[in-house]
């Protein structure tokens, strides 16, 4: 269920993704020729989803000399809003999350008005036990009581504080898990949770490069409850920055997320010496000198001093073998596995489940393909038409590949075969949309933090190259913005005084 993963592009392939865009989509046009031979640029990008266009947006507003390629029609990577009537979906990530660093860029942005919170029913959330939804425990008292965890999961979870850290350098989430809080906290919660945010397998996630401050816990507190109480205690006496009412909440906007992304681009055309290429397939990119040259399919050519890759693993893998095999290496190992959102309308006495809650996961305990479905019409308002309700559901993963595979109708049936009892569908969908990413999220999987420093460690040769994107620090849409942010304050420090 990915609520609010990012990254900068799909990574279906170097030059374009062919999902259909509606006029929903902002046409967003350079200005001025930036594709001369003769002229160089302080800083070029290339792909415009979250991290890109941050960073972009850092360099522009400082009066940096920047052009951001795309080589799709608009902006924003996967984060693409369609409306279709009254029906309006995600093909993409859904929400994200505000913190200090996304509170600061809305403010800076003027979107602080227009930021829709979930509404209050979004902290609820379900995960299928025995056949049935059962909603988490959201109070201490409930748990105690819940069925998720049960007696033998409250045995388990006792001996926690006991538990001697771990000395090993790497270890697979599923094995830290089941370590420290036993199997029934992993098959019934982690494996759904793991499946609906990373659409990944814990037995091949590293903890300490996909959950990092997880590892970092154990390592200071030695208990994950001693220093999950201690964090807690923390957070009253130095609270959050922003104000309370937006603290931790999911937020959207009632045009969608694409809104966020569509004004990063308006904010970076407006500044004089920034524009944005879409339309760039790039073909190849070069070292002459001090400089960079990019060259896209149609021959045209941006020389810069700085060079951002702000790109899918695959997508910098391919661009990047002909300048050196060992920085293609380490990205072209990251895996990506298919995931397909299929969002499905129904008349409201269609589905007997109120739908009260931010949405279901699904164990693989329960021996169903789907990941998860989120309660799209609960979460925010004008996203079905009155008397409707709209899920978004999602297929595939790294756990069960093969299970995106098949037409739009198969997977419209498959998804069905899994929650018609689960929430009570009686009837069949009015309005329905297949959104497919044939390589959607990347995994963290134990090596990763070596592949990224043996990629590190090959690219101090190459002066001006720099490579971001959601395969590293974070997948999350807001890791990608301020992991964008700080790669462009990085790059103004270096620039001569």
């Amino acid at each position: 269920m990915t609520s609010h993963a990012a990254d900068s592009s799909p990574a279906t392939n170097v030059a374009r993704d062919d999902h259909a865009r509606d006029d929903h989509a902002r046409d967003v046009s350079s200005r001025g020729d930036a594709a001369r031979d003769d002229t160089a640029l302080d800083t070029l990008i290339v792909g415009a989803g979250a991290t890109g266009l941050a960073a972009a947006w850092t360099l522009a507003k400082r009066g940096q000399n920047v052009t951001l390629l795309e080589s799709n029609d608009q902006v924003g990577g996967n984060l693409h809003t369609e409306r279709d009537g009254e029906w309006q979906i995600e093909h993409g990530p859904n929400t994200v999350i505000m913190k200090p660093p996304l509170y600061a860029l809305l403010d800076e942005l003027n979107l602080l008005g227009e930021a829709q919170p979930a509404n209050a029913e979004s902290t609820k959330r379900f995960v299928v036990l025995n056949g049935q939804p059962v909603a988490l425990p959201m109070k201490p008292l409930d748990a105690l009581t819940s069925p998720i965890i049960g007696w033998r999961g409250w045995a388990r979870l006792a001996r926690e504080p006991f538990i001697a850290r771990s000395t090993a350098s790497e270890e697979t989430l599923a094995a830290f898990v089941s370590r420290r809080l036993g199997p029934r906290i992993l098959g019934r919660m982690v494996d759904p949770f793991v499946s609906g945010v990373y659409a990944g397998d814990p037995a091949r996630l590293s903890v300490q490069a996909a959950m990092p401050r997880l590892a970092a816990m154990e390592q200071e507190h030695r208990s994950l409850i001693i220093g999950g109480l201690k964090k807690m205690r923390q957070a009253r006496r130095d609270p959050s920055p922003i104000p309370v009412e937006w603290r931790g909440k999911l937020v959207s906007f009632p045009q969608g997320l694409q809104r966020l992304t569509d004004r990063l681009a308006e904010g970076i055309t407006a500044q004089p010496t920034a524009t944005i290429q879409t339309g760039c397939e790039i073909r190849g990119i070069r070292r002459e000198g001090e400089q960079w040259v990019v060259e896209d399919r149609n021959g045209r050519q941006w020389r810069a001093r700085s060079l951002v890759l702000a790109v899918p693993a695959p997508v910098a893998a391919a661009l990047l073998r002909p300048v050196d095999e060992r920085l293609a290496k380490p990205l072209a190992a990251i895996a990506y596995p298919p995931v397909n959102a299929i969002a499905l309308g129904f008349r409201e006495q269609d589905i007997a489940h109120p739908l009260d809650g931010f949405g279901v996961l699904i164990p693989r305990a329960e021996k169903r393909r789907t990941l998860g479905a989120l309660f799209s019409s609960t979460l925010f308002e004008g996203r079905a038409p009155a008397g409707h309700k709209l899920l978004n559901v999602f297929i595939g993963g790294r756990q069960s590949p093969e299970a995106a595979v098949g037409d739009d109708a198969t997977q419209v049936s498959r998804v069905l075969g899994d929650l018609r009892d689960l929430l009570g569908i009686r009837g069949e969908p009015v309005w329905q949309k297949v959104t497919r990413w044939p390589q959607a999220i990347p995994q963290y999987e134990v090596g990763h933090l070596g592949r990224i420093e043996a990629l590190d460690d090959a690219l101090r040769a190459y002066s001006g190259l720099h490579l971001a994107g959601n395969w590293r620090g974070g997948i999350a849409v807001g890791d990608c913005l301020e992991n964008g942010r700080l790669l462009g304050e990085k790059l103004l420090a270096a620039e001569p005084s």
